[in-house]
């Protein structure tokens, strides 16, 4: 048995949606139950900006073996555009 775990965060970046871009405000990631992945348990990421409705929504569900993967493969790509020197903003 496993309760939901969530947390949310404030962001500053974009989605795209059916209705083509929008601006995203927050993201929840929680380890729950999906709705779509065939999995008991798996990592979910919802994209979100409320103030535009439901409409303005990326959600994922991972493995957790993939949001694992995901997470290095970030990571990663951060640390070699932080060598490059081409991170912008606050790192």
């Amino acid at each position: 048995m496993c309760t939901m775990i969530v947390q949310q965060a404030e962001i500053d970046g974009s989605g795209k949606g059916a209705k083509g871009w929008f601006t995203l405000r927050q993201v929840n990631v929680s380890y729950d139950h999906p709705y779509h992945v065939p999995l008991e348990h798996a990592l979910n990421i919802d994209f979100v900006n409320e103030a535009e409705g439901a409409g303005a929504r990326v959600a994922v569900e991972l493995s957790v073996e993939s949001a694992r993967q995901l997470l290095q493969t970030i990571q990663a790509v951060l640390a070699r555009a932080e060598a490059g020197g081409y991170l912008e903003g606050d790192t």
